[in-house]
């Protein structure tokens, strides 16, 4: 049912969402009334035909969502449950429990515990898995669970969880939770000041300015404004955040679109708080959107040096448009270009390769741009930095090992084996070596396209019932794809222990232990430090 409605709607869907905005179909207008048409007949149809019962409300947020597949990622339909998921993001409040709720393989566990709020105060940890809440269980509920954590302040929710394979039971008392756009911010060494903003909401800007002005008054005469693992958020509060440091009426962003309505530019609306002090950004691979927006921006306009990896690449502007009934689409409206004419966007989802996927322009095709004193910048997707630091840029194993949960997991272990360490917790190379042997018990497949490859043979065999014929060939190679799996591990091993112990740092000492163990362990914060330190090498690095 799924996929026959992916295929089928596609176009009246769209068209009916493109009507809402006002976009002008005259040329198509017959084409979009016919294919209506036709939709509303097969929806109808099948309801009231089909075998069993069907859940009409259910199959039409399926058979949208699926359909906006088809265009890019951040193309999304909201019923009323997302509409108010949206809004918490962007303001960064909600009542509820402070944690990081996720779904992985059906099951619904915490990722992260929010210090002081009333998950943390429950005695809840990072990696219980949730079972009930309420009188839902959970392995019946295919809806967002973190919805069912959420409700008026001081509302009682019961929940029942699993933590290392024993059941227990939990009251918690909801109540408000503020997620902060700058979790942390404190003066270093050589008088630098260090701001870590972590998203762009509401109160981003604001919250960053507050932090600028306690660290100048504290003494800082450098800034360094960490934004890895930033995922972007609201515009204007990216353009707001570089109206700190550069003047009123500067352009920093450009938007193009095919609907001229949607081509606007963003400049700088306020007197700036300080055009002098020195500037480093640090971003890395996660960094997207509005953090682009302002990295880019400040390199473009010669005002700060940029450092670490080559950002994300999301270049795509997205508005939220209200629909009937609470819902909304959220439609990729136009294009970021930076102040030099940029576009940030890596992925070209018009174009797509035999696989579906997306096609990212080739290095040779990047075009060079200026800088407003002259230096050479280039598209290609993101904003690589002026500085470059192979640490800030992860390896395809250890990324990976994140995406699918292997380091979360065996961090949890770890953490449950010694949960009253004292000081900075550690991983040692034994810990490193039951990590493999835990990689090893657990089946986990670091996924290459040797692996991808040898999968399918094993399938097509089975299909076609010859894998008796080929079961000491396919051995072989499982084999060696396995010793292969131990040589990547080694490879990485540092940046694997790396991973490892930040995971448990945040258990032990929660979010903000990390950012105070980044001040004085980080070879990324190091270098800014040292580069802001270097006047003539931060000097020639803005004008070359």
């Amino acid at each position: 049912m799924k996929h026959f409605f992916k295929r089928k709607i596609m176009i009246p869907v769209v068209a009916l969402t493109f009507l809402w905005v006002g976009v002008s179909f005259k040329n198509d207008f017959f084409e979009i009334a016919k294919q209506i048409e036709i939709f509303t007949g097969v929806f109808k149809t099948v309801n009231q035909n089909y075998v069993d019962e069907t859940n009409a409300g259910e199959m039409m947020d399926i058979a949208i969502k699926n359909m906006l597949k088809e265009l890019d990622p951040y193309t999304v339909f909201f019923n009323e449950q997302d509409v108010l998921k949206y809004k918490i993001n962007n303001t960064g409040e909600y009542t509820g429990i402070g944690a990081m709720v996720q779904r992985k393989d059906g099951k619904v566990f915490l990722k992260e515990i929010y210090k002081g709020f009333p998950a943390d105060k429950a005695g809840l940890k990072a990696g219980d898995e949730l079972l009930q809440i309420g009188d839902v269980l959970l392995k019946e509920y295919q809806e967002d669970a973190s919805q069912l954590l959420k409700g008026a302040k001081n509302t009682s929710v019961n929940i029942v969880y699993l933590r290392q394979g024993t059941t227990r039971k939990a009251n918690i008392v909801l109540n408000e939770v503020e997620i902060k756009a700058v979790p942390y911010y404190a003066l270093l060494k050589d008088k630098t000041g260090y701001i870590v903003l972590s998203k762009f909401n509401e109160k981003a800007s604001a919250e960053t300015k507050a932090a600028l002005l306690d660290l100048k008054q504290q003494g800082a005469t450098k800034i360094i404004l960490d934004l890895r693992g930033n995922p972007g958020g609201l515009l204007h509060e990216a353009v707001n955040i570089c109206n700190l440091f550069v003047a009123k009426n500067e352009l920093i962003v450009t938007t193009k679109s095919k609907n001229v309505k949607y081509n606007l530019e963003y400049r700088t609306k306020n007197e700036p708080n300080d055009l002098e002090i020195p500037l480093a950004i640090i971003v890395d691979g996660k960094s997207a959107s509005a953090s682009e927006i302002v990295a880019g921006a400040i390199q473009d306009l010669d005002r700060g040096v940029i450092l670490g990896s080559r950002s994300f690449g999301k270049g795509l502007v997205q508005r939220p448009l209200d629909l009937s009934y609470g819902t909304q689409v959220k439609v990729t409206i136009s294009r970021y270009y930076t102040p030099s004419g940029r576009c940030i966007q890596a992925l070209d989802y018009s174009k797509k390769d035999a696989n579906g996927k997306a096609i990212k322009k080739a290095q040779k095709e990047y075009n060079a741009f200026k800088t407003k004193t002259g230096r050479t910048v280039y598209d290609g997707g993101g904003i690589l930095p002026d500085v470059e630091i192979s640490a800030t840029k992860l390896a395809p194993t250890t990324e990976t090992l994140l995406k699918n949960e292997a380091i979360f997991n065996f961090a949890t272990e770890l953490y449950f084996k010694n949960p009253t360490v004292s000081g900075i917790p550690s991983v040692t190379d034994a810990d490193f070596l039951a990590f493999k042997t835990y990689i090893h018990q657990e089946k986990i497949v670091l996924e290459t396209e040797t692996s991808k490859a040898l999968k399918t043979v094993l399938e097509n065999a089975k299909k076609e019932q010859i894998e008796e014929q080929i079961t000491v060939a396919f051995k072989q190679l499982e084999t060696a794809l396995e010793k292969s799996q131990d040589a990547a591990l080694e490879k990485n091993k540092e940046q694997i222990k790396k991973q490892l112990q930040e995971e448990l740092i945040i258990r032990h000492q929660y979010r903000e232990g990390l950012y105070l163990f980044y001040t004085k362990n980080n070879p990324e914060i190091e270098q800014a430090i040292a580069l802001l330190n270097n006047t003539p090498q931060y000097q020639s690095i803005l004008k070359k």
